[in-house]
């Protein structure tokens, strides 16, 4: 593949607690993943993400990081890990893994050693209390309560942006700046094709530890579940240090050939786009930034065009990671459920994505239709979903495992799993959809392949059309090829002029003496 593989990629993201279990413990694990590869690489996808495997308490399943260098045991060996690289490569399938360095475990070596203010006492970030005993500001934890936890070993505060069990790194500090780019070679050298970032714009903090200011209420979600969402987060992330040390990571990575950095920016809508721009600008940044513009709950054509829109108009030589579902939110087909069927929904997603300039990302299950399982409280591992049920269930029901089979578990695993495997999601296993060419996961085969066979859908330009709601329409255009790109975004059958000749894996659409006829969800490719 050529050095610049990445730019309109598909990558498929993989959640090992909950792919394959090869091992019997009702986890899922290395073995089990790379026992699977066959049907990712059948997808027609171009990579893999793995959500993280490294040594882990698990208390935010393996966001909480206690060894860098090491696969937690119940994924398996660093062998195992080399097994499934090599598979992967033999399939085609670039390699991306989580790092997870805005924080690391209570339980990393490196923590127990500055909370007694050893040799690392500067690695994390430590304030003294205020002198009434308060924290040292205002800033909140997204998981909940005040982002600072006092250790009395050192009469200090930490700062913990998400779970207690997860101090913030310093990365003020040169050691700390020094020890992570050497974990990058570490897994480069590993034969790693690149780096999905974690939280990419919560690396620095402000020096002066200022308060935050109040967010402006928004009357539609007010008040939030979490006091989190009540701030601008203007001083515990998305500070200028940020880019310094971005640069610093690419060049670590231009050190080794056709690799790449997706960095998550996480961030309230008036920010998010700013800061996608602003990481993948020019050619020393992140090559590409992974987007939360699309993970909620607006689906409209005005929202998806002024997202792909703006992103293009502010960065014109920056890149974007497009999804609709991952491992943090409610899976896409329930989540658009009122505009359609569960099945209608799903094609008309993958059409949709595959169309859009950037790279996207498929979370597993996704080519199936699989729907958010519902949990009962018994059931849930989830932080948020612990503290905050009802009003926040929690990640659980988006990360139960792949279904697929009709075997006991749906062929996941042998044992007990980790999280249930419900009746909804078992039915629509992979060998039940197998044996069906109409099925959802025979339609994101054709749709992918649709993809890879014109690189127009890669790489061309967009221009939007103003068209009535729900019609969302667009050109892309690479100077040799012009697709014409239209979907019904509602349940109801539209109507509209076009021209061009229809091409690709179209959805109850029609064309006849100009007028476009799209059925509910339906979507349509004119070559023009």
């Amino acid at each position: 593949m050529a050095k610049d593989w990445w730019r309109g990629a598909v990558i498929y993201q993989i959640y090992p607690r909950s792919f394959q279990d090869d091992s019997g413990d009702g986890i899922g694990d290395l073995k089990g993943i790379t026992r699977r590869l066959d049907h990712v690489a059948s997808l027609g996808v171009d990579a893999i993400w793995l959500s993280p495997i490294f040594t882990s308490p698990m208390a935010d399943m393996g966001y909480d990081v206690s060894d860098y260098r090491g696969i937690d045991p119940q994924f398996g060996t660093l062998e195992d890990f080399d097994a499934l690289v090599a598979r992967a490569h033999e399939l085609g399938l670039k390699v991306v893994i989580d790092q997870v360095i805005s924080h690391s475990s209570d339980q990393h070596p490196w923590f127990k050693d500055s909370k007694k203010g050893g040799t690392k006492k500067d690695w994390y970030v430590w304030a003294d209390p205020k002198p009434d005993g308060s924290p040292p500001n205002n800033w909140q934890a997204v998981f909940g309560g005040s982002s600072w936890e006092y250790a009395p070993e050192r009469g200090q505060y930490y700062l913990h942006n998400f779970l207690i069990e997860q101090p913030d790194l310093n990365l003020h500090n040169p050691e700390v700046q020094a020890e992570l780019l050497d974990i990058f070679r570490f897994w480069l050298d590993r034969g790693v094709d690149g780096f999905r970032l974690d939280t990419v714009n919560y690396y620095f903090h402000d020096p002066k530890l200022r308060d935050n200011p109040a967010m402006e209420p928004d009357p539609e979600r007010w008040p939030p579940v979490s006091t989190y969402d009540m701030q601008d987060h203007e001083f515990d992330k998305n500070r200028p240090e940020n880019i310094t040390f971005l640069k610093k990571m690419r060049v670590v990575m231009d050190e080794y050939e056709d690799r790449t950095l997706i960095g998550e920016v996480g961030e309230a809508p008036h920010r998010a786009l700013g800061l996608m721009e602003e990481y993948t600008r020019g050619v020393d940044r992140l090559h590409m930034a992974y987007s939360f513009d699309m993970l909620g709950p607006k689906f409209s054509p005005a929202h998806f065009r002024g997202k792909i829109e703006g992103f293009f108009e502010n960065a014109p030589d920056g890149w974007p990671s497009w999804s609709f579902s991952n491992h943090d939110v409610q899976r896409h087909v329930t989540r658009w459920a009122k505009y359609g069927t569960e099945d209608g929904i799903a094609r008309l997603a993958i059409a949709m994505l595959a169309s859009f300039q950037g790279t996207i990302g498929i979370y597993q299950g996704e080519e199936l239709g699989q729907t958010e399982t519902e949990m009962e409280y018994h059931e849930l591992t989830d932080p948020p979903g612990l503290r905050f049920w009802p009003e926040n269930k929690g990640r659980d029901g988006c990360r139960t495992p792949m279904v697929w089979d009709e075997s006991t578990n749906a062929g996941f695993s042998k044992a007990k799993p980790w999280l249930p495997v419900k009746p909804p999601q078992a039915a629509r296993a992979v060998s039940v959809q197998e044996a069906d060419a109409h099925s959802v996961l025979a339609y994101y085969r054709r749709v992918l392949s649709f993809r890879k066979e014109n690189p127009v859908l890669r790489k061309g330009a967009s221009t939007f059309l103003d068209l009535p709601d729900p019609i969302l329409g667009f050109i892309r255009d690479d100077g040799e090829t012009k697709f014409a790109c239209y979907f019904n975004l509602g349940p109801d059958p539209v109507t509209l002029e076009a021209d061009g000749e229809l091409v690709g894996p179209c959805l109850a659409a029609t064309l006849e003496d100009g007028t476009l006829s799209l059925g509910p969800n339906g979507a349509a490719w004119l070559k023009i």
